[in-house]
């Protein structure tokens, strides 16, 4: 039986293209986000859109690609726990955008590799070398830099009263990304990403609705005030949906194993687009720290991939 040929990589400078391309999209998504938040979206309400046109395209390619709808035995409690653990890092990353400046969400968001590699240690993996740890340090301090401690223990009223429960939920999402990552690794290795991916966003979806029902989030489905609050509602579901789709259909093309850490472009991104669009804007020795956090991430993911 001759086998089937893995498809040709695409040349690192347009894979690289790409990959911030789609970093740039979600970027955008979270910006769009914070926009709708800011004028009257509920929190389960753009989620329930996001998951539901992620659900959408997911369907279509298990669809075209005449996918079988199962799993090996056993693996289903797993497979909903991954999809809890989704629908807790959305609520809680989106949670953090509400609150936070969008690139500061995001940072915390970005820390799930630290977490990951102290979980997978807790949890009878390899522990993390004396490099890994002084690179989990350095983003640490750089991090104690963008989220302006000092000026937060002067003046706490200063930052806001959802500043410390941002961060919060920034760091919650971080950590219910990790176990995703922990369990689809280590439980989930023989389902099929397309199936994977499309019963998790179901799960997602279920969630919010449910969410919704019970009405677990006061305000968690309310309809967004006016035509912007509608406008940033639409964008982030086609942002999201459109980066996941690009990202998903070309990842077996884009070398993952080098290229992985450009994704970490999203932040920087959302710099940009956050003050381009919201007007937020960090004070150079926050710029200082987040380039420190992303930069470590970077190595500590180039490490990982050696």
């Amino acid at each position: 039986m001759s086998s089937i040929a893995p498809p040709a990589l695409l040349p690192r400078h347009l894979a690289i293209l790409l990959m911030m391309t789609v970093a740039t999209m979600f970027a955008a998504n979270h910006v769009s986000a914070r926009l709708a938040f800011d004028n009257g979206t509920g929190l389960l309400l753009a989620v329930l859109t996001r998951s539901g046109v992620a659900c959408l395209i997911l369907l279509a390619l298990v669809i075209a690609q005449k996918k079988r709808l199962w799993l090996p035995p056993g693996t289903w409690p797993w497979q909903l726990a991954v999809g809890v653990c989704i629908a807790i890092q959305s609520v809680s990353l989106y949670s953090a955008v509400a609150r936070l400046p969008v690139v500061i969400a995001l940072l915390l968001v970005n820390t799930f590799p630290i977490q990951l590699a102290l979980l997978s240690w807790a949890l009878g993996g390899k522990r993390p070398s004396l490099r890994s740890c002084l690179i989990m340090g350095t983003i640490l301090v750089g991090l104690l830099v963008v989220l302006d401690i000092p000026s937060w223990i002067a003046d706490a009223d200063a930052m806001g009263p959802g500043w410390l429960t941002g961060i919060g939920f920034g760091v919650s999402a971080a950590f219910a990304f990790a176990c995703a990552l922990w369990i689809t690794e280590h439980r989930l290795a023989g389902v099929g990403s397309t199936l994977r991916s499309l019963l998790t966003m179901q799960t997602v979806f279920i969630a919010m609705v449910i969410g919704g029902l019970l009405g677990a989030v006061p305000g968690g489905m309310s309809l967004p005030d006016n035509s912007t609050g509608w406008m940033g509602l639409t964008f982030l579901a086609l942002l999201y949906g459109t980066a996941f789709s690009v990202l998903f259909i070309f990842v077996p093309r884009l070398d993952m194993a080098r290229n992985a850490p450009v994704m970490n472009f999203e932040p920087v991104a959302s710099l940009l687009i956050g003050y381009l669009v919201l007007g937020q804007m960090l004070s150079p020795s926050q710029l200082v720290g987040g380039a420190v956090v992303v930069g470590g991430i970077v190595v500590l993911s180039l490490s990982r991939g050696r």
